[in-house]
């Protein structure tokens, strides 16, 4: 019976009676279900606390592994503060002050728990700095796999990588887009809803967009040549499908006629080679748009037809260039890299220049080095066009390019204008110092730049200047023709970042200085010119190749006849004189003299072994050939002096005498 029935029954009421040791102390029942009580509060607290921290960890989004480990740290304090809470409660209830008091081996439990928590603190802190030397350690691992050594946090720039190093990110022009304008005037309401979006494989050079035809393989694939000296070969390669509708296009081509190869293109939506020539041909007609995704629509079936090991960012993979096949690849980064630099992205764009260049660095087909200091200058990435010129001078000859020459000396001018603080003073007077002397021994070099640029920039040179037989005309007609190509590229390209005022004023500067040098009999005046009359007979094929994918009108006029006279394909301008083929093109069935018109059999008629059946003979088909190539050189050399000679026309009013008191109405 409880003390409370028995106080009623003995008509005691409560607090009058005696207080005695006996009673404080509690039944043995009684005091384990009071320990229960207490054990069950505790673990319902524990178990509240548990759930409202699983909740909280479900609702956050982890998106760093950090994260995961801070969220672990706090539920492991709030767990503690719980515990330390409900300690506290159980502390202050009078009901188990008794077994406090007198059950020295409870408050001796706690103290265990109390010392096994801090040690699980301790080993879970010793764990998570194991934990976060493990991750540093695994991105240490991973950016020497790909070439990438971390410097301070503050360090801009990582000199340890390449020189022509290729960051994927890079490679999407929406980065720089969003570096400049912000991701909301970017994106705006591009995004799709996720019932309407369609997936495609994910690239790194272009992505698909949904309003292009459905992507089916076309019959391109990608295979390893060899390895050697830690290279990788690889060429791409065309199936039996692929190579008849090759010999397809090639019809169209001749046929003059751009719809047939609309009609070709609506059957094989991602043929390379149409797409390359429409891209052409819609550019010609100022749609500048549908040009743009034409490209990307070829750089998105080559990437999908990738080898397994090729790599756009490690430097290590080759592309032969001689190969018909892999030439459509780098045309293609060619055209796009030109419509990034248009639209306003020059950081891309010398992304898809190095890129380019990494292909092939020893031979440069596209020969990239007469643009990639142009790109370095757009994006103000003047240390990384020095380092390159350091780094390559002594191998590949780049002073001896103009646009080098010129180029790294704006470079170091930029530089001593952008370091201005005090304690970058001597840094900078060490850029202007550099930047002075390259430009002079540029201007000493080729002083046939000076005029033209000028000229560009719209600037008067005063007297002193254009009246000096060193800047005058004289300089610009005794250079020889591969040298006035290079100048004539390099001016009509870069004329527009020579405009700044700060600039001019630099160039003035120099201008004089040189004059003094030359007025003085410099020794390296006398060197120079024997340097350009040694060098720049000729230039190789593949700057020409480059002039005519650039389509810089100031450089196409310079190029050579033997050039201009030759019919040029945008799918493949100036193929190199080694190409390896990999498959041959069949042999069109001559037409019967029944099947022609009037007019062809006319025409054909004029070659002198004309035969009424219309069958040429076998042992004539090289001397046709022969002719017609002559009668084509024929005809654009008539064209080009025709087109000189009206150029050249001009026409001259016919005196008048000056007399005030004439009427302007009189007939003469």
């Amino acid at each position: 019976m409880s003390s409370r029935a028995l106080r009623r029954l003995k008509g005691k009421q409560r607090g009058q009676e005696a207080l005695s040791i006996e009673d404080l102390k509690l039944d043995e029942g009684q005091e384990e279900a009071e320990n229960d009580n207490v054990d069950e509060e505790v673990s319902r607290s524990a178990n509240t606390a548990g759930r409202k921290s699983k909740k909280h960890k479900m609702k956050k989004n982890i998106s760093n592994i950090y994260e995961l480990i801070c969220n672990a740290e706090s539920e492991k304090d709030d767990c503690i503060t719980d515990d330390e809470n409900t300690h506290k409660q159980s502390k202050t209830d009078p009901r188990d002050f008794q077994t406090r008091k007198d059950g020295g081996l409870n408050s001796g439990q706690e103290k265990g728990k109390k010392k096994k928590k801090k040690k699980k603190a301790i080993v879970g802190d010793l764990q998570k700095d194991r934990l976060g030397d493990d991750i540093d350690s695994v991105l240490a691992t991973l950016d020497k796999s790909n070439g990438v050594s971390h410097q301070t946090e503050g360090s801009t720039r990582l000199d340890s990588r390449p020189i022509l190093y290729v960051e994927h990110r890079n490679l999407n022009p929406d980065t720089e887009l969003k570096r400049y304008f912000g991701a909301r005037a970017v994106m705006g309401d591009q995004r799709p809803r996720q019932r309407q979006r369609q997936y495609h494989r994910s690239t790194w050079m272009t992505f698909p967009k949904d309003t292009w035809p459905h992507f089916s393989k076309p019959g391109i694939s990608m295979s390893l040549l060899e390895s050697r000296d830690g290279l990788q070969y690889f060429t791409f390669e065309h199936n039996r499908d692929y190579q008849q509708v090759q010999f397809k296009f090639l019809d169209a081509v001749e046929s003059m006629d751009p719809n047939n190869i609309i009609v070709l293109l609506q059957l094989n939506p991602y043929h390379i080679d149409s797409l390359l020539q429409l891209s052409d041909v819609c550019r010609l007609q100022e749609d500048q748009e549908m040009a743009k995704d034409l490209i990307e629509r070829a750089l998105y079936s080559f990437e999908c037809a990738f080898h397994p090991v090729f790599s756009l960012t490690s430097g290590t993979s080759r592309l032969d260039y001689r190969r018909p096949e892999n030439r459509a690849f780098y045309l293609a980064l060619f055209k796009h890299m030109m419509f990034l630099e248009r639209r306003g992205c020059p950081r891309t764009a010398l992304e898809f220049c190095k890129l380019i260049l990494n292909l092939d660095p020893e031979n440069d087909p596209l020969c990239m080095l007469l643009l990639v200091d142009f790109l370095c200058l757009r994006c103000r990435e003047y240390a990384a066009l020095i380092r390159l010129f350091e780094e390559w001078e002594a191998h590949r000859n780049l002073s001896q390019l103009p646009n080098f020459a010129f180029s790294v000396a704006l470079s170091h001018f930029h530089l001593s204008q952008k370091e201005e603080e005090a304690e970058r003073l001597e840094e900078s007077q060490r850029h202007r110092h550099q930047s002075n002397g390259l430009l002079q021994n540029a201007l000493i070099m080729f002083p046939s730049v000076l005029m033209p640029l000028l000229d560009l920039c719209t600037v008067q040179p005063d007297s002193a200047v254009s009246s000096h037989q060193f800047f005058g005309p004289k300089s610009c007609l005794g250079q020889p023709p591969a040298l006035a190509e290079l100048v004539s590229l390099y001016v009509g390209r870069i004329h527009g970042l020579w405009k700044e005022s700060g600039v001019l004023l630099w160039l003035e500067e120099n201008v004089h200085g040189v004059l003094s040098r030359v007025n003085e009999e410099d020794p390296l005046v006398e060197d120079c010119i024997i340097k350009r009359k040694v060098r720049y007979q000729s230039c190789p094929r593949n700057i020409h190749r480059h002039v005519i994918l650039s389509e810089i009108k100031e450089a196409i006029s310079s190029l050579p006849l033997e050039v201009t006279t030759q019919p040029m394909m945008g799918f493949d301008p100036l193929p190199p004189l080694d190409s390896v083929p990999s498959h041959s093109r069949p042999e069109r069935q001559n037409a019967g003299a029944s099947n022609e018109s009037t007019l062809s059999t006319f025409f054909r008629s004029l070659l002198p072994n004309f035969n009424v059946q219309g069958d040429l003979r076998p042992q004539d088909d090289m001397e046709v050939a022969q002719a017609g190539r002559e009668l084509n050189q024929e005809v654009n050399r008539l064209m080009v002096a025709m087109r000189d000679m009206l150029a050249n026309i001009r026409f001259q009013e016919p005196p008048r005498e000056d007399n005030p008191d004439r009427d302007e109405e009189e007939w003469d």
